[in-house]
C-alpha cells in the first residue's frame, strides 16, 4: 500500500537526521542542543552507537518500503521503536526532571508516532 511505502521512507529519513545528529559530531550536538560544554568519551560512544542503531533499522525500513514482504513487520518496529523510546524518556523525565527542549519535542514526536504507526499497521495491503 503506498501508505506504508510512504510511512516508511518518511520514518527513514526522519530517524536519519536524527542519527547523524546525535553521531557525527557527538561533541557538537551535546554543546548545540543538550547545552553540555563538554561530552565524555564514554557518553560520546553510547552517541555514536545510538547513530548506527538507528540508522540500521532506517535502512531496513527503507529497503521495506520496496518489499511487499517485509513491509508490515517494519512498520511494526517503527511502532515499537518509538514506543520503547518514549517509554524511557517519560521515565527519565519523571526519575530524573525536565530535560532540554530539544528531547521534549523527541518525546511529542515518539508519543504520536505510535498512533500513526498503529493506524498504518492495520491498513489493508494493497
Amino acid at each position: 500500500m503506498k501508505i506504508k511505502k510512504y510511512f516508511l521512507i518518511f520514518t527513514f529519513f526522519t530517524v536519519l537526521v536524527i542519527a547523524l545528529l546525535y553521531g557525527v559530531s557527538p561533541q557538537w550536538f551535546a554543546l548545540t542542543f543538550l547545552d553540555l560544554s563538554e561530552l565524555d568519551l564514554n557518553l560520546a560512544h553510547i552517541l555514536r552507537a545510538v547513530m548506527g542503531l538507528y540508522i540500521a533499522l532506517g535502512l531496513f525500513w527503507l529497503y521495506a518500503a520496496f518489499s511487499d514482504k517485509y513491509r508490515n513487520t517494519a512498520v511494526l518496529t517503527t511502532m515499537l521503536f518509538a514506543g520503547g523510546l518514549v517509554t524511557g524518556r517519560i521515565i527519565s523525565f519523571f526519575a530524573d526532571g525536565q530535560p532540554s527542549a530539544l528531547l521534549l519535542i523527541y518525546i511529542v514526536m515518539e508519543l504520536s508516532l505510535v498512533p500513526a504507526a498503529y493506524w498504518v499497521f492495520k491498513l489493508p495491503d494493497e
